[in-house]
C-alpha cells in the first residue's frame, strides 16, 4: 500500500482577488507562485500562494467568485487551516504583527497539542499558526523576498479542521482507507496523521451536529492530498471506486494530475501528485508575475484576459 506523505493545496473562495492578494502576498508574506483561472470555468481566477517554488504542502489556492456571498458556518465542512511557524517566538512576532495590520486574533493559545495562535483573513477564514518546533515539509523553501523575516516565515500548511455530523464515518476513510494514524480522541475531537509525529500532514475532526455549512466568501471548498506520481494516482482511484465513493475520475490539471470524491460526510477530497510543479511553464524568478494558462485554454488567451479585472497591488 502506498502511504500518503501529507497534504498537497487547499482551495478556498474569495470574493475579491486584490484584497486577497495583499493580505497573503503583504501580511502574511507568502509567495504568490502562480495566477491562473479555474480549468472549469475561466472566467474566474485561481491564485495560489506558498514558498519560493509553491511546493505541495505549502499550498494555499483561491478561486475568485466576485459575486459570491457570506458563508453561514456549520457542520459538514472545512472549517480552520493550520500554518506552521518555526518558534513560539514566532507566536509572538506574528501577534504583534497582526495587531499592526488590524487582524482579528486570539491570544497565544493552543491548538491540537501545539503552542498557536489562532486569526481570520479580511473575508472569516479561519486559520492558525502552529509552532513546528523544526517539522516543516521536506522541500520548504525560503522565499527572500519576502516581507516577513526567514526566521518567522509561514512553513506550510499544518493540520486542517473538517466539522462533520457523522465523525466516524469520516475516521473510517482515513484510517481504513488512507492509512492515517490516529494520534488521539475525545467525545468531539479525533486527530489524524497521515505520517505519525508529523503535523504536516495532521487532520482535526470535529464532531458538530446541526445545519450543514453554507458556502461563500471566506470558506473552504477542498482538501489536497498528496501523492508522488500518476502510478500511485491510479492505486487511489481504485481505493475510492473500491469504497463506493463517486470519482471524477483522473484529471490533467497541468501543473499535477488530480481526482476528486466526496466522502460520507459530503466533504471534498482532492489527491494530486507531486509533479510536475507551477515552474512548468515559468522561471523560478519570475513565477506568479503574470496570468500563466494551460496549453489548451492558450487560444482563449485574449478572451480570457478582457473577462478578467486587473488584479490591484496596495
Amino acid at each position: 500500500m502506498f502511504k500518503i506523505p501529507g497534504h498537497h493545496h487547499i482551495s478556498m473562495i474569495t470574493k475579491n482577488a486584490s484584497l486577497n492578494n495583499h493580505f497573503y502576498r503583504h501580511v502574511l508574506g507568502l509567495r504568490r507562485v502562480k495566477v491562473t483561472v479555474n480549468q472549469d470555468d475561466p472566467s474566474m481566477y485561481h491564485l495560489f500562494y506558498g514558498d519560493k517554488t509553491g511546493s505541495p504542502g505549502t499550498e494555499l489556492s483561491f478561486f475568485e467568485i466576485p459575486l459570491v456571498g457570506k458563508t453561514y458556518r456549520g457542520t459538514n465542512a472545512i472549517t480552520r487551516i493550520g500554518l506552521l511557524v518555526p518558534s513560539e517566538d514566532s507566536l509572538h512576532y506574528w501577534k504583534a504583527r497582526l495587531e499592526e495590520y488590524g487582524v482579528k486574533h486570539s491570544d497565544i493559545t493552543t491548538y491540537s497539542n501545539h503552542p498557536a495562535l489562532k486569526f481570520e483573513d479580511p473575508e472569516g477564514l479561519r486559520l492558525v499558526l502552529i509552532v513546528s518546533n523544526g517539522e516543516k515539509v521536506e522541500h520548504w523553501e525560503t522565499w527572500e523576498k519576502s516581507e516577513v523575516p526567514v526566521e518567522h516565515q509561514i512553513q506550510g500548511m499544518g493540520s486542517v479542521e473538517i466539522t462533520v455530523r457523522r465523525l466516524d464515518r469520516l475516521a473510517s476513510t482515513l484510517t481504513d482507507m488512507f492509512g492515517y494514524t490516529e494520534i488521539s480522541r475525545t467525545d468531539d475531537e479525533v486527530i489524524f496523521q497521515s505520517i505519525k509525529g508529523e503535523v504536516f500532514g495532521e487532520i482535526v475532526v470535529k464532531y458538530l451536529d446541526g445545519p450543514s455549512e453554507k458556502p461563500g466568501r471566506g470558506s473552504i471548498h477542498h482538501l489536497a492530498i498528496r501523492v508522488k506520481n500518476e502510478e500511485e494516482l491510479t492505486y487511489w482511484e481504485e481505493q475510492v471506486r473500491t469504497r463506493g465513493f463517486h470519482s471524477s475520475g483522473i484529471v490533467d490539471r497541468f501543473y499535477f494530475k488530480s481526482l476528486y470524491f466526496r466522502e460520507s460526510n459530503g466533504i471534498l477530497f482532492e489527491i494530486a501528485t507531486d509533479g510536475p510543479g507551477f515552474t512548468i511553464d515559468g522561471d523560478i524568478e519570475t513565477l506568479g508575475e503574470k496570468l500563466d494558462l494551460p496549453p489548451f485554454l492558450e487560444e482563449r488567451r485574449a478572451e480570457i484576459e478582457e473577462n478578467l479585472k486587473p488584479i490591484e497591488e496596495y
